[in-house]
């Protein structure tokens, strides 16, 4: 299977002489090399859409273009429908753990803050919505459609997407990278730097704090310092309410996510024990959410 992905990699046109490849590890929607040709070091992200989870290929080159341009991701150099090129970041990736030191709880947000407010003076055209909400109604029909192993629990889910809803209320509206989980943080001998922008889209920029806290398993301390530090106030009651609902959201859409890359995703993955483990996630937040 890994062989003709490998003759993908070794056919892009932009390579003027041979190249040494290697798979990377990691990469639930693509597939992921490191390359060296004529002494430079270039990762490679071999991908097509996934319309079932909302992934458009033009979207992500075009968020990954303006993240560069803003300082906070590496340069695509080259790119053709299915793949993309980058320079390669010599660096660590993070763990959940390194997420919850504060001198990097600061880097994170200020990379969010360049994220959310600079990203839009460089993308060319429009750009599609990350709206938490909508995407789980989207897989709720996915997922019924599909005739999953989950179809009785999903009227439970959307009732309860309704009401974190109508909780969070009205938004301000940014651009977010929505999908901040640990691999998606590399640290260099000089900086933090945020990949991966599959899911990049505007958003509330709750959903970009909530998303962090609850992939990297922040304490609630911690979570009121990440909210602090961002909004750079004291944090009200009714803003910690109207974030706790985004972060169950963000909870229930990973683990419903998951229930459809059981159905349709070809990568070797064990998704049906991430479904289990982020719908208990889910469960204890809702839960804490209910007596807040």
């Amino acid at each position: 299977m890994m062989t003709k992905y490998f003759k993908r990699v070794e056919s892009l046109k932009c390579w003027e002489q041979s190249i040494h490849c290697e798979r990377l590890d990691g990469g639930i929607t693509n597939r992921n090399f490191f390359v060296e040709h004529d002494n430079e070091k270039f990762f490679v992200r071999i991908g097509v859409d996934i319309p079932e989870h909302g992934i458009y290929r033009f979207n992500e080159l075009a968020a990954s273009r303006a993240a560069h341009k803003c300082g906070i991701s590496p340069e695509v150099v080259y790119s053709e429908t299915g793949a993309m090129v980058m320079r390669f970041i010599d660096g660590k990736t993070l763990e959940p753990e390194n997420l919850r030191d504060i001198s990097t709880v600061k880097k994170v947000v200020e990379l969010l803050k360049t994220c959310h407010q600079q990203m839009p003076l460089y993308l060319s055209g429009s750009s599609l919505v990350f709206w938490v909400f909508q995407v789980i109604r989207g897989y709720v029909n996915t997922l019924i459609k599909s005739k999953s192993r989950m179809i009785e629990k999903l009227s439970r889910f959307l009732e309860i997407n309704n009401e974190l809803e109508k909780t969070v209320g009205t938004i301000n509206l940014f651009f977010g990278h929505n999908d901040l989980l640990s691999g998606n943080f590399i640290e260099d001998k000089n900086r933090l730097w945020l990949v991966d922008w599959d899911y990049a889209g505007y958003n509330s920029p709750l959903f970009d704090l909530a998303n962090l806290a609850s992939n990297n398993e922040y304490a609630e301390g911690l979570e009121l310092k990440l909210l602090e530090m961002y909004f750079e106030n004291e944090i009200s009651d009714d803003l910690w309410k109207r974030y706790f609902a985004i972060k169950c959201a963000s909870l229930l859409r990973e683990s419903m996510w998951s229930m459809v890359s059981e159905i349709y995703s070809t990568i070797d993955f064990d998704y049906v024990q991430y479904t289990t483990e982020n719908l208990e996630k889910f469960e204890n937040t809702f839960d804490e959410f209910r007596n807040i």
